[in-house]
């Protein structure tokens, strides 16, 4: 059987299983108890990496005070956002 691609938006060419190796990969699933077919529901509900960014923004390495760093990650995910956005808050008023 020949095999067949899909197209990705960002261009990038995957191949797709045949229903020959579907099949056994199934079968693998099946036979694992440790393992399970995701449900339509369960499998929307995945991450799928992170998000993408704004395009605008430039990685560095910087040293912060170890206090200020756990406070900002003891408040949850998007601490890097929230240093942003304290940093841009104090370039406004220090103009």
């Amino acid at each position: 059987m020949q095999a067949k691609y899909q197209t990705l938006s960002n261009g990038r060419k995957i191949r797709m299983n045949t229903p020959e190796e579907d099949a056994t990969i199934n079968a693998g699933i099946a036979q694992d108890p440790d393992t399970y077919e995701l449900g339509t529901a369960e499998f929307k509900q995945l991450r799928r990496g992170r998000p993408l960014g704004s395009g605008t923004k430039a990685q560095v390495t910087l040293r912060l005070d170890v206090e200020i760093l756990e406070k900002f990650k003891a408040s949850g995910d998007g601490w890097q956002t929230r240093i942003n956005d304290a940093l841009k808050s104090w370039v406004r008023t220090h103009a």
